[in-house]
């Protein structure tokens, strides 16, 4: 891994294209049923959490100098900024009463909104300081760890909450990627452990995590 601070830091920037109304998301209000605000409130959470791990993701791609742990860390990153993408779009959805979306259409409503407020702020970000104080590639796996136990958590939470067939399809979706992310990097930190390189031979697929291939 490269010594030095990393150049992701809060305020840069999503790429061009894939940028929500980041500063339009705000808490819920208005006319919504107890169990709709619930849920939307609970997403405004996931999609503060989703943000810092995108940061996260792209900092320690950045300081990788192993091209697999590049790879990596870049391939969450990108799923990040999906699931950043959706918890927006669905949290606007349901305060605006159109209830929920699919997966799919998710993702591109997180990117059709007002483009104003195209840049991030996370404000300060723990996880990428705990990185720059230990700059080994084991550290930066065993944080992206604990990052996904935590969604997995998480979703798992919103996922017994559900009621719909429509929130149960989505919320698995989520929660899916979040395990097959939690399986690449334990198995790379097992690697790690063993061997002191990286794993070279995993096709790190979350799609062929989900259909169990």
């Amino acid at each position: 891994m490269r010594r030095g601070k990393t150049r992701v830091r809060p305020g840069g920037r999503i790429p061009a294209g894939d940028r929500p109304a980041w500063n339009t998301f705000q808490p819920t209000g208005g006319d919504m049923s107890d169990t709709s605000r619930k849920i939307a409130d609970e997403l405004t959470t996931a999609y503060k959490t989703e943000v810092k791990g995108y940061f996260y993701y792209s900092a320690a791609a950045d300081l990788m100098e192993n091209e697999r742990g590049r790879k990596v860390f870049s391939h969450l990153a990108t799923d990040e900024l999906d699931h950043i993408k959706v918890v927006y779009a669905l949290a606007e959805s349901l305060k605006a009463g159109r209830g929920w979306l699919d997966y799919a259409e998710a993702v591109k409503a997180g990117v059709d909104g007002p483009t104003k407020a195209a840049e991030i702020f996370p404000g300060e970000n723990e996880l990428v300081k705990m990185l720059e104080e230990n700059q080994t590639d084991l550290n930066a796996v065993s944080i992206g760890i604990e990052i996904e136990e935590n969604a997995v958590d998480f979703y798992s939470g919103l996922l017994k909450g559900a009621d719909t067939p429509e929130e149960k399809v989505v919320l698995t979706e989520l929660l899916e990627m979040e395990k097959g992310h939690l399986k690449i990097l334990r198995w790379e930190a097992e690697a790690l452990k063993r061997t002191g390189f990286w794993g070279d031979t995993m096709e790190f697929s979350v799609e062929k995590e989900k259909d169990g291939e």
